[in-house]
Formats: structure tokens, C-alpha cells, sequence
């Protein structure tokens, strides 16, 4: 008689779904979360001067609701709070009247953004395959990639789009209509533009693939679910739509391709005249993610299509939960978002930001899926090769961020001016001071006084905000640079100057040149530039030892009433 053949290997660990095991898998995730931002957490409070570089635009106004006598009429602050989400605000607000900084709590934030959006990836990915390493890798994955920017460290708005977009994806599969309602909400208080990629799912997921053909769906309740979702998101929506502030219009497309600030080397640099960098990698303009900000192990998300084409070589896709098909669907509305911002710049903010954010978070959760099937399915060939392949995956998993340079990327910005950040803090609140230095960048943030302009805040998207701060940059360079003390004197009293801050080398030929911020401003920089070059008196170099009120190797500080004396 014939004997039996082998039993096939059974379903391996990967596949036991017990609590003990979910809850061990996730513990794992949430301790490898809390140990990046640790690190990031070790950085931020590594000198008594350090900021996230994006939190210098979002955060220093906040201290406002500490002292409400900071930065009184200052354009810049106005801005930034004008602009900033109401969730937000008002988050920083509430957490400000308990006696903790704004500065502080952006450091903070960070680990509880972590590990809620850790908790949202694992949970997330047990929904489409209900396998708990699956939701492991997943999550890591989402860790590692977003720990390879610095978006969730800087704890600004769009730091809170992960962990939204993710529970209300979570939500949106479970069909819990409060809590996707909920996440709806708070990503229009948080970040306006996810209500519109939630928005665009929630459309697509009328449709229903049956029987090779795409038809809607025949359950009622589907709709009822999409009509409350958008509703919710018209509601939460209309404000912005309807507000008008003092700092419209929009610039056009048209306005924007002619201002250097937004070709390379710009402030916003937006255009270029490489046809893939534009379309694929630019920072603003891409479709793709950076390419150094993945982890390596993404591109296994490309395996998952054709995995589930050959389930007798891997039984796992089985397991697969039809919603699955909720991240083509979430990938076919970020791509329509993405060429509809493009048709509507800038209306739509940045074309990039409708992508990159899901793509960090549809590809280590593809890749998480992909990655169990294949490990499965090697198992079910046999043991060796798939401790192999376990082995490897593990490897990688554990020590790919020790070889990713500045791994957690924080952007932390380290102040080394610290006896210039003290002198300025102890003059009057209302102090106004001009200063084409970096060092500009920081005086709000460390300071906490208002500054006539600096390349940080120079954000060139509403020209009612931006051709005033562009005038005053101009000015500030002609007067800096002028052979004509009366020129000087009109431009303190103009705009109500205090302080005049100088680099110690402004007034070289190198300094003008070499500063991106100065020659944004053409013709004026190259007039400045011709001056230097050609030996012509200025104006401000015979009075600094006469108004010099502070000096340090780096800088000088100028009393602006010595200035305007006759």
C-alpha cells in the first residue's frame, strides 16, 4: 500500500490570533515607539535654546497665551495665528492655561502623536489581515518611516494627520459611524486638507468589485454611512470656505512662477525646470515621498497585488478582509487630490501634501501584510527557508535605523547665541527689532519679541501677508546698505524700529552673496552687492561704535534712537 504523504506544515505562530499574543506583539510596537521619541525627546531638551525648525512658525506666537502683552501689532504672529487650525489652537491654549509652555508641550506631543498612532497601525492592519505580527511590522514600519522626517516631531498640525488619518481609517472598516464622524472632525480642526482625502474614500466606498464588475453598492446603509461622513465634513469645512482674512487673496500660479521665491533656492522653492524632480520628488510639487526618507523594506508593498493571484502558494491572502480594498481606494483619491491641487494652485495648499502623508502610512501597512503572506507561505514550503527569511526580516527590522543617518530626524534647531537671546529678553515687551541675520529665525521663538522681517517667516502664500513682509525685506536691505543717513532715519520711524541687529561680517562682499534670503530681493541685493564691491561709505559702519549697545564675536546690536538722531 501506497503511504500517506506528510502532513503539510500547519499554520505556524504567525497566525495565532489569542489575546496573549496581540497584546504581546502590540506592547512590542508601542516600546520600540517609545524609544524613538525618546531619543527625540533627549535632543529636545538637550540646551535650554532648541526648537523643531517648523515649530519656530507654528508655536512662538502661542506664548501669547502665557503673556497676552507679547508681540503686540506684529504682523508676523497675526499671521501665524490667523492661518493656524482651531483644534489646534486651542489644544496649545487649554494646555498653556494649566501652566505648561506652548514650547514645552511641542516637545512633548510628539510621543503621545507615537503612540497613538502606533496603536491605530497595529490595530489598523489586524483588521485586513487578523494576523498580530502583520500588525507588528506594520507598525514599526510606520514608525521608522515617519521617525525618517520630521513631521510627527514637530508637533505642528500636520503632526496630527498620522494618527487621524489612520483612526478614521480604522473606524470607516469597523463601520463605527460616532468615532469616524469624530475623526472627520478633529482632522478639520487639526488638518484641514486630510477632510478631503477622507472625503474622497468615503465616495469610493460606495462602489462595490463584484463578479469582475464595478457596481454601487446595494446596501443602504453604506449610503447613510457617506452621507454622515459628508456632512460632517461640509460642516467642519464651511468656516475655512467662508472666512475671509485681512491676508488674501491666494497667489496664483501664474504670480508665483514669477518671484525667485519660488524657483530653487527659494523660501517656497515650488518650480523647476527638471520635468521628474517636479512631478515626482519635489518637496512640494512630488508625488513621491523622498526616496531617503523610507525605509528600505517598503518596497515589498509592491508584492502584495500579486500575492493574492497565487493563493495555492500562499494560503494566508485568504485571510485577507475584503476591505481591503480601502488602500487602492485611499490611493486613488490622494492621486486625484494631488493632480486637482496642481490644476488649483495653491487653493489647495501643496500638491504633495495629498500624498506623501498617506503613502507614509499605505506602504509599511501594505508592506506588513505583504511580508506575513510570504513568510507564511515559505513556512508552508519549509521551516529552514522561512526561519531564513524570519531571521533576515527581523535583522533588518531592528538595525536598518542605526544605519539611517540622523536617526530620529527631529530638524531640532540648537539657539548659539544665548547671551544675544538674554539681552533682547530684557528689554520692553513691545520692542520691534530689524536684523537681516539667521539669527532672526530665532528671536521669537527664544525672545519672545517681535522681529520686522527673517527668511522663516517669509511664507509667500497669501500676498496680503507677504508683499508687505517682501517691502519691508527690501527696504530693510536699502537702508542697511545705503550711503544716506536720512534714508535710515526714515526707515526707523516708518516702522517703529528699536533695535537694529548685524552680523559682525554684514557688510562684506561674501555676506550679501552668499545669503539666499538677501538675494531673493533683486534688484536691491545687487545694488548692495555693487556698493560693497566698489568701496562706497555707508552710512551705518562709521556709527556702529557710537550705537552699539551689545556685541558679542557674532553680532551687534544698534540703539535705532541713536540712529535717528540728527
Amino acid at each position: 500500500m501506497p503511504k500517506n504523504p506528510p502532513p503539510k506544515p500547519q499554520l505556524s505562530l504567525i497566525t495565532h490570533q489569542s489575546q496573549p499574543q496581540v497584546i504581546f506583539w502590540l506592547s512590542l510596537n508601542l516600546i520600540i515607539a517609545t524609544s524613538y521619541s525618546l531619543l527625540a525627546l533627549q535632543k529636545a531638551f538637550n540646551s535650554p535654546y532648541i526648537v523643531q525648525d517648523d515649530a519656530r512658525q507654528h508655536v512662538f506666537w502661542m506664548q501669547r497665551y502665557i503673556d497676552p502683552q507679547l508681540f503686540p501689532n506684529d504682523t508676523i504672529a497675526d499671521y501665524f495665528q490667523t492661518v493656524a487650525p482651531v483644534g489646534y489652537t486651542t489644544l496649545y491654549q487649554l494646555i498653556a492655561n494649566l501652566g505648561i509652555e506652548p514650547l514645552t508641550l511641542s516637545k512633548l506631543l510628539p510621543l503621545l502623536l507615537t503612540l497613538i498612532t502606533t496603536i491605530y497601525a497595529f490595530a489598523l492592519t489586524r483588521q485586513l489581515l487578523p494576523i498580530p505580527i502583520a500588525g507588528f511590522i506594520s507598525s514599526l514600519l510606520v514608525n521608522q518611516t515617519l521617525w525618517m522626517r520630521d513631521d510627527l516631531v514637530s508637533a505642528t498640525p500636520r503632526a496630527f494627520v498620522y494618527p487621524l488619518l489612520l483612526g478614521f481609517w480604522y473606524y470607516l472598516i469597523r463601520r463605527s459611524l460616532i468615532p469616524s464622524l469624530g475623526a472627520i472632525a478633529l482632522q478639520g480642526w487639526f488638518y484641514p486638507q486630510s477632510v478631503l482625502i477622507s472625503s474622497g474614500v468615503l465616495i469610493l466606498q460606495l462602489g462595490k468589485w463584484q463578479k469582475g464588475k464595478l457596481q454601487l453598492s446595494p446596501e443602504r446603509k453604506d449610503y447613510y454611512f457617506c452621507a454622515a461622513g459628508l456632512v460632517v465634513a461640509f460642516l467642519v469645512m464651511l468656516p475655512y470656505a467662508i472666512t475671509t482674512s485681512e491676508f488674501e487673496p491666494i497667489i496664483t500660479a501664474t504670480q508665483a512662477k514669477q518671484m525667485p521665491e519660488f524657483w530653487a533656492g527659494g523660501r517656497a522653492s515650488f518650480f523647476t525646470d527638471n520635468f521628474w524632480d517636479f512631478w515626482l520628488n519635489g518637496d512640494r510639487s512630488g508625488l513621491l515621498p523622498r526616496r531617503q526618507s523610507l525605509p528600505i523594506l517598503l518596497y515589498a508593498a509592491l508584492f502584495l497585488p500579486f500575492l493574492g493571484k497565487i493563493p495555492q502558494h500562499f494560503p494566508l491572502t485568504r485571510q485577507i478582509h475584503p476591505s481591503i480594498i480601502l488602500l487602492p481606494q485611499i490611493l486613488i483619491t490622494s492621486l486625484t487630490l494631488f493632480f486637482t491641487a496642481h490644476l488649483l494652485l495653491f487653493h489647495l495648499h501643496l500638491p504633495s501634501r495629498y500624498t506623501e502623508h498617506t503613502l507614509r502610512l499605505l506602504l509599511p501597512i501594505a508592506t506588513g501584510i505583504a511580508l506575513t503572506i510570504l513568510g507564511h507561505g515559505l513556512f508552508q514550503k519549509t521551516k529552514y527557508l522561512a526561519i531564513g527569511f524570519a531571521t533576515i526580516l527581523a535583522g533588518i527590522l531592528i538595525f536598518y535605523p542605526l544605519l539611517v543617518t540622523d536617526f530620529p530626524k527631529t530638524a531640532y534647531e540648537i539657539g548659539t547665541a544665548p547671551e544675544l537671546y538674554q539681552f533682547f529678553t530684557h528689554q520692553p515687551k513691545d520692542s520691534h527689532i530689524a536684523s537681516l541675520s539667521r539669527e532672526a529665525d530665532n528671536l521669537p521663538t527664544f525672545t519672545h519679541r517681535s522681529i520686522l522681517v527673517s527668511w522663516e517667516y517669509a511664507i509667500p502664500y497669501h500676498l496680503g501677508y507677504y508683499l508687505p513682509l517682501r517691502q519691508r525685506a527690501i527696504d530693510l536691505i536699502r537702508a542697511q546698505y545705503s550711503p544716506d543717513a536720512n534714508e535710515i532715519k526714515t526707515f526707523i520711524q516708518h516702522y517703529n524700529i528699536d533695535f537694529w541687529l548685524i552680523d559682525q561680517s554684514a557688510f562684506t562682499l561674501d555676506y550679501i552673496t552668499h545669503s539666499k534670503w538677501i538675494q531673493q530681493f533683486q534688484p536691491i541685493a545687487t545694488e548692495a552687492s555693487l556698493r560693497i564691491e566698489q568701496g562706497t561709505p555707508l552710512a551705518i559702519p562709521p556709527l556702529i561704535s557710537k550705537c552699539s549697545i551689545f556685541q558679542t564675536q557674532r553680532f551687534i546690536v544698534l540703539d535705532a534712537k541713536c540712529l535717528n538722531l540728527p
